[in-house]
């Protein structure tokens, strides 16, 4: 009897979802290990869409989170890294957030979407409330992070404030992952509320990235490469690694040996040629 493929994970970013559920996972662990071994305070990774970034932010949550489960690596390339694993795997809060649904007409219509960013992100993080190591006006500030009506200096700090409050929990530094970045910027430029947008941004992103105790490191991605002047003034710390990089270039996206291994896989090795000409459309590197 012929072994039932494993299912094709279309349109499904959650890498927790995609191991649980045996669809087929083109294997990117390893940038766990090359992130910690090529150390940046904050790295930013600028991808076209459909280059795997959502997931592989997904896949960074679950290994760094102390409620990531550690089954769902087994197999994978990073386990083979057994000293890096007992490190790191599960041992940082993580503070996820995605601008990808800022995408309002209107800067305020935008406003309230990064509100909303921002109560999802804290709501996670519920525990805070009855935690022994959080004082008064610590848990009376998580609250102000919940409210929907929080004015612009409440939100322009809640990256930092939540940040804090989880280093004071766990009593250690936090991860901060923060995908598609430059959605908002792009969504304004289109709808004529580009400077507010930016100002905003540039205040949320500063106090997270740039005067952050509370931080162990940040990775950020986006389709664009957002000047350092508009949107991170002052940040010295920032690693910038865009298509035309070498490094991590295997880890978005799917090379060539990877997309020959898949096809063997569903029998269909045979339309290789129709594929690269469908696809192959980015190239990476230094051009000759």
């Amino acid at each position: 009897m012929e072994q039932q493929k494993k299912k094709l994970p279309i349109g499904i970013e959650n890498f927790e979802v995609i191991r649980k559920e045996d669809f087929y996972y083109v294997d990117k662990t390893r940038l766990i290990a090359e992130l910690l071994h090529n150390w940046g305070a904050v790295n930013l990774f600028t991808r076209p869409r459909r280059f795997e970034k959502t997931l592989n932010m997904s896949m960074l949550e679950h290994f760094f989170s102390p409620n990531g489960e550690k089954g769902i690596f087994h197999g994978l390339e990073i386990s083979k890294e057994t000293t890096l694993c007992q490190e790191y795997m599960g041992k940082y809060p993580v503070i996820s957030v995605s601008f990808k649904g800022v995408d309002g007409r209107s800067y305020e219509t935008a406003y309230q979407m990064a509100v909303q960013v921002m109560i999802e992100a804290a709501a996670k993080f519920y525990f805070l409330l009855d935690s022994e190591k959080l004082n008064a006006h610590d848990k009376g500030a998580y609250k102000e992070l919940l409210d929907k009506h929080m004015d612009e200096s409440v939100l322009s700090n809640s990256l930092k404030l939540l940040s804090g409050m989880l280093e004071k929990h766990f009593a250690t530094k936090v991860i901060l992952l923060v995908d598609e970045y430059d959605v908002p910027l792009a969504k304004a430029y289109g709808n004529g509320y580009y400077d507010p947008m930016l100002s905003l941004l540039r205040n949320l992103l500063g106090q997270a990235l740039k005067t952050n105790n509370s931080l162990k490191f940040a990775v950020l991605t986006g389709c664009l490469r957002i000047s350092k002047e508009s949107v991170f003034t002052g940040l010295n710390n920032l690693k910038v690694l865009t298509i035309s990089d070498e490094r991590f270039d295997e880890y978005f996206g799917f090379t060539d040996k990877e997309v020959r291994k898949l096809l063997e896989y569903y029998d269909v090795a045979d339309h290789y040629d129709t594929v690269k000409k469908w696809y192959d459309g980015y190239q990476f590197g230094i051009f000759l």
